[in-house]
């Protein structure tokens, strides 16, 4: 059975601006008909999450539901289960558990937040597991091995928020009062990042995310590629493969650290309107994994067109098989991108928000404004 965001034609009709430096999106700056497509995406996110509980026993339901406030909700991975530490267990209720009928619910949620495109990936970077299971026979590649979390109560106009997770994926989402929505931190990675064998020969889950940073750091002059390239001398060997950064640096810590890397890169205003237009593009790939109505009740409105204090820095090799790493910061978020893993066919790519992650920012605001005297 197929299951496919819905995405209204009116919904892609529309562009938006976004400043960088922007605030929470004001309820104020939403028009009628942006309102509507916001209330149409919480309303089905909220359906959804509902009828997934009800097909639940008791047992699952106390497994799968957090309070909103749970320490839990921001206990994140991207890593397999055995790797999490200190006790190698994810929690939520796993598809490993469930219902054939149970297992449609849970993958029917993420289908409400996510874009067409999304969607695929999310589900080729499950059918990757089975790819990995058949090289290597171990357990825990398994497609099914992926786990839904409900934090709150799901609530058309309500405030709560839910996780869809497991091996290289973690869907976090964030609704407050219905109408406002955080969708980091998103995580999407892929192993192997182009299948070289088997049924599944030539797919490359993550292509857009590698080719468009290849092509913008290929179109650089030495200045800019100077200015771009993260000096490496001075960091701890253990970030480092090959004296390229190995990993995506914020990990699955609940908070970003901006002071990971002093280095932020070159700036946008320093590239050439052709090299602006092709960071856009990249940058709006991770935004873009989300749906169009979803998207309109964050800060993001849609698509990214305005680079003001934007970022792009990059280490390592500029082809591909050649470890690299880049990373792309503003004062609002930061996407990092890495493929250092099994001769640069392994790639894990994040998109992080300094004070907004799991809604910090919203949820600040929402109980400022109706919990306090």
């Amino acid at each position: 059975m197929k299951i496919f965001s819905p995405c209204t034609a009116l919904a892609l009709m529309a562009c938006f601006c976004f400043n960088l430096s922007s605030s929470p999106l004001d309820a104020a700056e939403v028009t009628k008909a942006q309102q509507a497509q916001i209330s149409k995406a919480s309303g089905e996110m909220a359906a959804v999450a509902k009828r997934f509980l009800a097909s639940l026993t008791e047992e699952q339901r106390k497994q799968a539901t957090f309070k909103l406030d749970d320490k839990e909700r921001t206990n994140w991975h991207f890593i397999p289960d055995f790797a999490i530490k200190p006790a190698a267990v994810r929690n939520g209720l796993p598809m490993t558990k469930m219902t054939p009928q149970q297992r449609i619910f849970a993958v029917t949620l993420p289908s409400t937040a996510l874009s067409h495109r999304g969607y695929l990936e999310m589900m080729s970077i499950r059918a990757l597991e089975q790819v990995l299971f058949e090289l290597e026979g171990k357990d825990y590649r398994n497609p099914e091995l992926y786990y839904v979390s409900i934090f709150g109560k799901p609530d058309a106009k309500g405030t709560w928020g839910w996780r869809f997770e497991g091996h290289h994926l973690s869907v976090n989402l964030t609704i407050v009062d219905g109408k406002k929505f955080s969708v980091t931190p998103s995580f999407f990675g892929s192993n192997p990042a182009t299948v070289k064998q088997g049924p599944l020969k030539g797919v490359e889950v993550l292509k857009q995310e590698q080719q468009l940073a290849l092509n913008l750091v290929k179109s650089f002059n030495p200045d800019q590629l100077a200015i771009a390239t993260i000096d490496t001398s001075g960091l701890d060997k253990k970030l480092l493969a090959k004296s390229v950064l190995k990993e995506v640096l914020t990990t699955d810590d609940p908070v970003v650290d901006k002071g990971l890397v002093e280095h932020k890169g070159i700036e946008y205003a320093d590239l050439d309107p052709k090299q602006q237009k092709q960071l856009l593009r990249l940058v709006n790939v991770y935004l873009q994994r989300f749906r169009p109505e979803l998207l309109k009740g964050t800060r993001y409105l849609g698509n990214l067109r305005d680079g003001d204090h934007l970022y792009f820095a990059w280490s390592g090799g500029q082809k591909r098989g050649e470890f690299h790493y880049y990373r792309i910061q503003s004062k609002v978020f930061l996407i990092e991108f890495a493929n250092t893993q099994n001769d640069a066919n392994h790639v894990h790519a994040v998109w992080r928000e300094f004070d907004g992650d799991f809604g910090r920012d919203l949820l600040k605001e929402h109980f400022k404004n109706h919990h306090q005297k």
